[in-house]
């Protein structure tokens, strides 16, 4: 019997507010998905409680859950040339 799993994805991913509040980065969200995946799906075998989290994280990502990382100055080595005519 195949299952489909983006149900559960997406339900993981509306209550990411709740399950991952203190949770500062991917990683450790990933960590806390699959613990969560377990509980509530012990069902489920290794392969597709790593494929419910990565598609939550992915739903994650996409709408911009953990924000946006920026890695020194964004606009380093874009100087603007002055037209003096």
């Amino acid at each position: 019997m195949i299952v489909d799993l983006r149900p559960l994805a997406q339900d993981l991913a509306q209550r990411a507010g709740d399950l991952l509040q203190p949770t500062p980065d991917r990683h450790s969200a990933r960590k806390l998905l699959l613990a969560e995946i377990e509980l509530e799906y012990p069902t489920l075998g290794p392969a597709e409680r790593a494929q419910v989290a990565s598609w939550a994280l992915a739903l994650l990502e996409y709408d911009d859950f953990f924000g946006v990382e920026y890695v020194g100055d964004a606009f380093a080595g874009t100087a603007e040339t002055e037209d003096t005519d």
